[in-house]
């Protein structure tokens, strides 16, 4: 689908209009979004606005690492939006020129959206309309970036869940949700951590610092990505403490468990000696003959075990 939206000279918002119509001199800029378009839809960038073939490229073939590329009349970004079920990117990208923006992506998207309504309602402000094509792409990109913030939320909630119940379920368990957890937060890092470096170059950009205004707005989109890095930053460390600390329980457990078994070995060590010398099948084993034999080796069995354990526990074996 391609929807078109114009902002005419005397402040009005048309939409729904030809692709054509963009060029009769009646707009002072417009937005097209490629809204998961045909094969044959997404020619256009090729036939009517005649990009770069390389940025064309770029599109078409996913996923690109987002990225600002410079352009003879025109400038080309790279952005990620973040599936919330699965955590996957998908591409967005922009064709920002002096008089229109362009956005093309092949899937549809709430962002994109959210970002169009709310032009359609802010486009009558005067610094919107005066700045055009650089606020719309600011719209689009604070749409996805706002959109990191559940995935990041969401996690945070789950970590500090699995603080609470670490004493209720096994170690086994516990780290398996730890590894998911971090596998997540990886996934987050490697869509935000670019997607901030990109801010970051927009910053600094000559395109951009001409203009205070736009670039004030594209400053706290930054700072709302640096505070999303430092957020999944947090969360790994987390992490990482979690799973030392079930490692380190682990630990405990297994030495606790193999203490019990050698002092159960060690105290049976001398009683199947005993056991074992007088289960031989020699002929000359007075004891053999005597009465009371097995009630002496019993009780002196007892007695032998008994003291061992008296022994270890003084020593300390057994806290």
């Amino acid at each position: 689908m391609i929807r078109v939206m114009g902002m005419t000279r005397d402040h009005q918002v048309l939409t729904d209009l030809p692709l054509e119509r963009i060029k009769d001199g009646q707009f002072v800029w417009t937005w097209v979004d490629l809204d998961a378009p045909t094969s044959e839809e997404a020619e256009v960038l090729a036939s009517f606005f005649h990009f770069h073939p390389l940025a064309i490229e770029d599109c078409l073939h996913v996923l690109q690492r987002p990225k600002m590329d410079y352009y003879e009349d025109f400038q080309f970004l790279v952005l990620h939006a973040i599936d919330e079920q699965t955590l996957d990117t998908v591409e967005v990208d922009l064709f920002i020129g002096d008089d229109c923006l362009v956005s093309f992506h092949q899937r549809r998207l709430d962002e994109m959206d959210e970002a169009w309504n709310s032009m359609l309602k802010r486009a009558h402000d005067r610094k919107v309309w005066v700045h055009g094509p650089y606020s719309a792409a600011y719209m689009v990109i604070d749409s996805l970036v706002d959109h990191y913030f559940p995935c990041v939320y969401s996690i945070e909630d789950e970590l500090d869940e699995l603080e609470s119940k670490g004493s209720s379920e096994s170690v086994e368990q516990l780290m398996n949700q730890v590894f998911d957890l971090r596998s997540r937060l990886l996934k987050l890092r490697r869509t935000i951590v670019p997607m901030r470096d990109l801010m970051y170059r927009i910053l600094n950009s000559q395109h951009v610092q001409g203009d205070k205004e736009p670039r004030a707005y594209y400053a706290d989109i930054y700072d709302h990505l640096l505070k999303l890095s430092e957020m999944i930053d947090a969360d790994r460390e987390m992490t990482a403490d979690l799973r030392d600390s079930y490692i380190s329980l682990n630990s405990n457990r297994m030495n606790g468990i193999m203490k019990t078994l050698t002092v159960i070995t060690t105290v049976f060590m001398p009683l199947t000696l005993i056991a074992g010398i007088y289960g031989m099948n020699f002929i000359n084993m007075p004891e053999l003959q005597w009465k009371y034999g097995y009630f002496a080796v019993i009780g002196l069995m007892a007695a032998l075990g008994g003291w061992m354990i008296l022994w270890f526990s003084k020593r300390g074996w057994f806290k």
